[in-house]
């Protein structure tokens, strides 16, 4: 299953400058290959010093251009070429120096010509020592090149000189899934979205809680996936091993962080495992099996948060569940729909328990009128093939009333 993305057969222009962080040029070069682009390098000449030409025509099967005037090109003016061949202009690292040129419109060489001709979308990845990052004279450029270029980085952290601080060119796959969720002009452009994921933990006692087996892997696969079809996601998760921001803990916290953020959003995604119990009474102290604690352990019934947001005041154009069934499942997923008051529920089945932490998936869309089957693979091809029918829903506004 081919990978949805902004980059597919779009021309990009990859402008190498030189400084340390060309390495991370070459990695980005082949990620932006793997989302379906094609990409034409082109170096400074100062760049051919830390990383040779050669290797970036290994890593794109194209010639890397230096030389501004191209004895091959038509007329011998490549630059003018290639600003009309290109869909978008990428400076990755760019230095202070280059950063000058391309904010002062001074073009003394073929990239700096290339941006100046061009009327395609641009950007720039800065990389540079910290105290140069931080100068006025930079920080001045930067503010001319802003509402010109889109600006990605520079991260901080320790740099190749020893310095700490600002001006560490951002890595590949983050300059590439950026890029890709503000250039994408995809089904969910300009549409806001609120995913859940992974499980919550409900406290027993201060050393013990109740919770499932879900890793939130689909949910993130959804979330990245909404990311890169344009949408603004707001991805809230339960406590997962998965590299994250903090997230929320309860269902109780999850809760009041959807309905904190439901302003507005055109489709949600319950794709969390909430807890559907939690204790009446949180123990300050460990409860003792040998006291017989445990057994006396009462529980209650947590909200219902996709209910809540189906029957909110601010409900979403579009509500999605998720169900993770043991038996009947298209049958439970049903019951599912018309009592939660959903627009659709993803529904897979779990008996095997195999599902769980895995990055392989299958799962059948169950509409009111229909199921549809998906095509088993990983949870991001799963994640993509949901969107491309929810899509077309969004679009229609397409809904279920709450209560039906």
């Amino acid at each position: 299953m081919t990978q949805i993305s902004w980059f597919q057969n779009k021309h990009i222009v990859l402008g190498v400058t030189g400084g340390i962080a060309c390495y991370k040029a070459c990695e980005l070069a082949r990620e932006l290959g793997r989302r379906g682009a094609v990409v034409q390098v082109v170096m400074t000449k100062t760049a051919t010093a830390f990383v040779s030409a050669l290797t970036f025509q290994s890593l794109t099967g194209r010639e890397v251009k230096v030389s501004m005037l191209d004895p091959k090109a038509e007329a011998g003016m490549g630059h003018i070429e290639l600003a009309r061949w290109a869909d978008l202009i990428l400076v990755a690292p760019c230095t202070a120096n280059t950063m000058a040129l391309l904010a002062r419109g001074q073009a003394p060489d073929l990239l700096s010509t290339l941006w100046a001709a061009a009327t395609c979308e641009k950007a720039v990845a800065p990389a540079m020592n910290q105290q140069m990052w931080e100068h006025p004279e930079t920080q001045a450029n930067l503010e001319r090149l802003f509402g010109k270029a889109q600006i990605i980085g520079p991260d901080s952290g320790i740099q190749a000189c020893g310095d700490v601080g600002s001006g560490r060119m951002s890595e590949a796959l983050e300059i590439a899934n950026t890029l890709e969720a503000t250039l994408n002009r995809g089904p969910l452009a300009a549409r806001r979205v609120v995913i859940t994921a992974g499980p919550t933990h409900e406290p027993v006692d201060p050393v013990r809680y109740l919770s499932n087996r879900s890793s939130g892997k689909m949910g993130f696969a959804l979330a990245e996936v909404a990311n890169r079809l344009g949408a603004a996601v707001t991805l809230i998760a339960g406590p997962v091993h998965l590299e994250a921001p903090a997230g929320v803990e309860t269902a109780s916290d999850m809760h009041a962080a959807v309905h904190s953020a439901l302003d507005e959003v055109d489709l949600f995604v319950g794709a969390a495992a909430v807890c559907d119990m939690r204790p009446t009474f949180v123990s300050r102290q460990k409860l003792k099996k040998s006291k017989n604690d445990l057994s006396q352990l009462i529980l209650t019934e947590n909200i219902d948060i996709i209910h809540s947001v189906a029957t909110s005041p601010n409900r979403p154009s579009l509500v999605i569940g998720f169900a993770a069934e043991t038996e009947r499942v298209l049958e439970h997923a049903r019951q599912k729909l018309t009592t939660k008051s959903l627009d659709a529920v993803i529904a897979n089945c779990v008996a095997s328990g195999e599902i769980f932490g895995q990055d392989e998936t299958e799962a059948t869309i169950v509409f009111s009128d229909s199921d549809q089957k998906l095509v088993p693979g990983t949870k991001s091809e799963v994640a993509q093939e949901i969107f491309a029918t929810l899509s077309p829903l969004l679009a229609k506004g397409i809904r279920n009333e709450p209560g039906i």
